[in-house]
């Protein structure tokens, strides 16, 4: 068990997780991902906290997927960019483009001061088959990433970075719509997202992928979004 700090998504609440090493045990991943726990380098984790259970664990049927006018929009939109998978090869490339996005994006989270080990750590100390997914546009330019795990039932979304400059082609979602199809292409299942949180604006937006599934009281059931975000 962590200690308790503050939530990053409710102001005023403390959050704290129950943790595992997967180190010596990493086939134990993918078991607990579908019990809703979430990796971090080489831990699974999921919040345990005692007056609150907003953070939940959703993730996308993939073969159900249908995007709404908006969402084909922003897809379509993006065609121009190159998907690259780059397996673990991290670069000053990559490292720069994290930067400038926390520094525009999330200049006071715990991320905004880390150095380039500390970012590679986040892919090289994964103990599961982890790759660093690049978009480059039609000049070559590295604009977007999203960090993926693979698991038996389809794959994980575990960090996405982007262009601030190019916000209005909304990469965050772009990555998220594309992993779906990449899913697809794989003949898997699902698309893990991490949390769902209804009353995080950081969180919430996850909701706006249908149909989607949360794990609450011990199993998967269907998230019934009444409209989209």
């Amino acid at each position: 068990m962590t200690r308790s700090h503050d939530c990053a998504y409710i102001e005023g609440l403390q959050e704290q997780r129950l943790a595992l090493d997967l180190t010596e045990n990493p086939a134990l991943h993918d078991q607990l991902a579908l019990a809703g726990f979430r990796r971090v380098e080489n831990w699974a984790y999921k919040p345990v906290c005692h007056s609150c259970q907003a953070c939940t664990p959703i993730r996308i049927i993939c073969d159900q997927h249908r995007a709404g006018k908006n969402l084909s929009r922003i897809y379509k939109s993006n065609q121009d960019l190159t998907r690259h998978i780059s397996s673990r090869q991290v670069t000053d490339e990559h490292y720069i483009l994290f930067q400038e996005y926390l520094l525009q994006r999330h200049e006071d989270g715990h991320m905004a001061a880390m150095s380039f080990q500390e970012f590679t750590n986040m892919i090289h100390n994964s103990p599961i088959e982890t790759a660093l997914v690049e978009y480059r546009d039609v000049s070559g330019e590295l604009v977007a990433c999203i960090m993926i795990d693979h698991q038996s039932d389809g794959l994980s979304a575990v960090y996405s970075f982007f262009d601030p400059a190019a916000a209005s082609r909304s990469l965050g979602t772009f990555m998220i719509l594309d992993m779906i199809e990449l899913t697809k292409e794989m003949g898997k299942p699902y698309l893990y997202l991490g949390y769902y949180v209804a009353q995080s604006r950081k969180m919430s937006y996850k909701g706006r992928f249908s149909p989607s599934e949360i794990f609450r009281n011990g199993q998967w059931e269907a998230l019934t979004i009444t409209s989209e975000l």
